[in-house]
């Protein structure tokens, strides 16, 4: 799958970029965390049913899904889906040493899972490791996107140095609440896009990865 590539023609850069991605990195995250339990469980839900649905998560067999960390949506219904689909399900661990992503296959959420780096879900050392260039579909994580295909991150850079390490063509698809859509997310010519964003009520499809 080409990667859309769509930049702003004059984007800021320097100091000036790192202070127009805190903004929007804080105005998303409060909004986010303002959401009340039970809206943030209808639409996960919704989220997870529309992911599910797609030909691109049918197709692939090995697939790249987060676990779900403060206020984002819950991930678990789609990590289930994966397994009833006899889908190889990596799940990443942050490898601080190397400020690089290991991933591991789960194979029961129940027991695989527990609080690791940060306090973020990650699976247990005993789970099989899997390759990244096995991975031929992955959720993307993130706090702001907007309808280009721009990511804007946590800025620890972990996606960044992953995606490139994935099957050539592997589908890079987002989940997310409506709120963290936003008009234009500030981006420098190097940082990553993604091919889909699927929030609770619509499908984006950026032009350049139609």
């Amino acid at each position: 799958m080409a990667h859309a590539t769509d930049r702003d023609p004059d984007p800021p850069r320097g100091a000036a970029l790192r202070a127009a991605k805190l903004a929007v990195r804080r105005q998303v995250l409060a909004a986010r965390d303002a959401l009340s339990a039970d809206h943030r469980a209808a639409a996960a839900q919704a989220i997870a049913d529309r992911l599910a649905a797609l030909p691109w998560f049918a197709r692939a067999r090995t697939v790249l899904l987060t676990l779900a960390f403060r206020s984002e949506w819950d991930t678990l219904p789609l990590v289930r889906a994966a397994l009833a689909a006899a889908k190889v399900v990596a799940v990443p661990r942050v490898n601080a040493e190397t400020r690089m992503l290991d991933l591991y296959a789960l194979t029961d959420p129940a027991h695989d899972v527990a609080a690791g780096f940060h306090g973020i879900p990650e699976p247990h050392p005993h789970c099989a490791a899997v390759a990244p260039a096995a991975v031929d579909w992955v959720l993307v994580p993130g706090v702001a996107f907007d309808a280009a295909g721009r990511r804007l991150g946590y800025g620890g850079g972990y996606y960044d140095r992953l995606l490139p390490l994935l099957a050539p063509g592997a589908a890079r698809v987002v989940g997310a609440f409506d709120l963290q859509i936003v008009d234009r997310v500030p981006a420098a010519p190097h940082d990553l896009t993604v091919d889909a964003i699927v929030t609770e009520t619509r499908t984006l499809i950026p032009p350049a990865a139609a």
